[in-house]
């Protein structure tokens, strides 16, 4: 009997792997799931985190296991995935800023946005709330303006972390409304807001998440939402666009990805499990009162999506001047 050719052999190695593929996805997952936070606790992302993995849990008959990998403005935590095994096993909940906009802040990072990860879905969004701590002597929009003209460059902003979302709203509005504030990053959202609390920083742009219980109870005066229409969340707060900055128009969006090569099937169902998990009323009410609205999209979708950002990030970027800390 003749040996097989390569293009043979190639067929039937093709096909065996094929066939590992299919019975790894099909046996998915058959130990418990490790979800990969790249900031601190008490953020808006580990909040989302939080609330969508007891249902993923159920859902899935595994545990889901959160472990927060902060550092470097999420970009820790996103090499973390990138580098691990695409055996389905560690998932990324990501953001905008180790997503979309790092790669236009520094000129070097251990990981490709668009090479490295496998899109699993868009899941969720929230505003970014600006507010002021209530020693502030300014109750809207116009008032902050006109104090920080008045006191060019003595007033603070806080944020999550050079280059994320809450950093680059607060460069928007600072070339938009020629004002000059000083920016001050913190490792997350939850420490920014402890000092916006405490009065340490005198104001900030901080997802909904973390923020919205402190301005309803009166710790934090909110000023605007960044959104281009009012939070459904938080419908009584005023938009950026509504008081006539409608450059300022950012959200935070929380998506899922896989390390690439990730086994397609696992991909596929892992996003239909997050749109699942989303669109539990029971979630979507826990992520409706703290700001967040539920979404949750294909793969594919997701992907085009993040080309989208990217090409917007760098625009924003450009535009306004924005360097990391």
């Amino acid at each position: 009997m003749s040996r097989p050719s390569g293009v043979v052999r190639a067929a039937v190695v093709a096909a065996l792997v094929a066939g590992h593929g299919l019975v790894l996805a099909q046996a998915w997952p058959a130990k418990s799931v490790r979800i990969v936070v790249p900031f601190p606790p008490g953020g808006g992302l580990d909040f989302f985190a939080r609330v969508t993995s007891p249902k993923l849990q159920e859902q899935l008959g595994q545990q889901m296991v959160v472990d927060n990998r902060s550092g470097a403005g999420g970009m820790i935590g996103a090499e973390t995935v990138a580098k691990a095994t695409p055996d389905g096993y560690t998932v990324l909940f990501a953001s905008s800023a180790e997503i979309t906009i790092n790669q236009h802040l520094y000129p070097k990072m251990a990981y490709d946005s668009t090479r490295d990860f496998a899109p699993v879905s868009y899941a969720a969004h929230a505003a970014l709330l600006f507010s002021v701590h209530p020693s502030v002597p300014a109750k809207s929009l116009p008032d902050v303006i006109a104090l920080a003209r008045a006191r060019p460059g003595e007033l603070a902003y806080a944020s999550a972390g050079t280059g994320g979302v809450q950093h680059l709203a607060g460069e928007l509005l600072k070339s938009i409304a020629k004002v000059s504030i000083v920016h001050v990053p913190y490792k997350g959202a939850g420490p920014a807001v402890v000092d916006m609390v405490g009065g340490q920083v005198s104001m900030g742009f901080t997802a909904l998440p973390s923020s919205i219980s402190h301005a309803r109870s009166g710790r934090l005066r909110p000023i605007a939402v960044t959104s281009t229409k009012r939070s459904e969340a938080a419908p009584e707060l005023p938009t950026f666009t509504e008081l006539g900055f409608p450059g300022i128009d950012l959200v935070v969006w929380y998506g899922v990805l896989y390390p690439a090569r990730t086994p397609a099937e696992i991909v596929a169902r892992m996003s239909t499990e997050v749109n699942r998990a989303v669109q539990a009323p029971d979630v979507k009410a826990k992520l409706l009162q703290q700001g967040v609205e539920a979404v949750g999209t294909t793969p594919e979708q997701f992907a085009k999506f993040m080309q989208s950002e990217i090409g917007r990030y760098g625009a924003i970027i450009k535009a306004s001047g924005a360097k990391p800390d």
